[in-house]
């Protein structure tokens, strides 16, 4: 008889164990590969080319909200994409650079980053500006792609 129960407990330990290794190897398959530093250096380039309607394809659309440098916040993709595309047009160039310090986590089906970025820019009025600033961002793959549902974009007080 303890023979038997021994038996039947190492059968369920085992088929436990075979169905939680499943069960975590689904939801890594499941959410896939997570952006990695070449993702990010993409989407700043994305922002470098000055175009912010381009970017679209990279946030996710509903009422989300974005932080940004200036003004305090948008509610949406929409109104990040026109106050980014009025900022925009006020620069011959634009260069953001993604810093050494980037750091990338994920979770299932979110992800999040968080680096600091370089800004080289010229005004339409000639001024060259540089800066730092920190830049977040939270990820979340929907219909297969990784979009970003959440960004914030600041700079040090002086």
């Amino acid at each position: 008889m303890l023979k038997r129960l021994l038996t039947v407990l190492a059968c369920v330990l085992i088929l436990s164990g075979v169905g939680l290794a499943a069960a975590k190897k689904k939801k890594t398959m499941m959410s896939g590969p997570v952006p990695d530093k070449a993702y990010l250096e993409k989407l700043l380039a994305g922002w470098s080319t000055g175009g912010s309607a381009s970017m679209a394809q990279y946030y996710a659309q509903g009422d989300l909200l974005f932080f940004d440098v200036s003004p305090l916040k948008y509610a949406n993709w929409q109104e990040y994409q026109n106050g980014t595309a009025d900022l925009l047009k006020n620069y011959k160039s634009f260069k953001l650079t993604l810093g050494d310090d980037a750091q990338i986590h994920q979770d299932g089906n979110v992800a999040w980053s968080a680096a600091t970025i370089k800004e080289d820019a010229v005004t339409t009025a000639g001024k060259h500006e540089m800066a730092t600033w920190r830049w977040t961002a939270i990820f979340q793959k929907q219909d297969g792609k990784w979009l970003i549902v959440h960004e914030h974009t600041s700079a040090p007080l002086p």
